[in-house]
């Protein structure tokens, strides 16, 4: 096995990942925003359609804090695409419903995250998309799954353009 040398950006874990990650966020982002969403908003509305999720658990579901669900989910009521209503489990309890509208807006997305997803696996060998899935599978689900437990979510900064948070 190649020994790997961590000050070369080509054998660095972190770049590679976040050099990928970018270049797919960034592409991702362009052509969602055809459709007026941005990738958050797609995740958070998938995930919501899944089941009865309360803002925070949604929130826990998809990785976001708390500030940023709340302006996302506010920015998706605001365009019709979800409604706050009552848990039918908790009288107490609020959760996120995705409207008629919203559920549309899923699919739209759906077509084009599938696009984008093969887009990039294109550059990879087909004999090497099953095992990279694979390792990439081990990792989101083992170490990196969780992230670190002491540290608060990271923040990131709003979008620039009009599409929906």
């Amino acid at each position: 096995m190649e020994k790997l040398q961590p000050d070369r950006p080509e054998d660095n874990l972190g770049w590679l990942l976040s050099t990928v990650s970018h270049a797919y966020t960034t592409a991702l982002t362009a052509q969602l925003d055809e459709i007026h969403v941005s990738p958050r908003a797609h995740c958070l509305l998938a995930t919501a359609l899944q089941g009865e999720y309360t803002q925070t658990a949604l929130a826990a579901a998809i990785g976001l804090d708390k500030t940023t669900m709340v302006v996302t989910v506010d920015a998706l009521e605001k365009a019709g695409l979800v409604e706050r209503r009552m848990s039918s489990n908790d009288r107490r309890a609020r959760v996120v419903a995705v409207t008629e509208a919203g559920r549309r807006k899923v699919a739209e997305g759906e077509a084009i995250v599938v696009r984008a997803q093969q887009h990039v696996l294109e550059a990879i060998p087909q004999a090497q998309r099953a095992p990279f899935l694979a390792a990439l599978r081990l990792l989101a689900g083992g170490v990196c799954g969780d992230g670190p437990a002491d540290l608060p979510p990271v923040r990131r900064r709003a979008p620039k353009h009009a599409a929906i948070a």
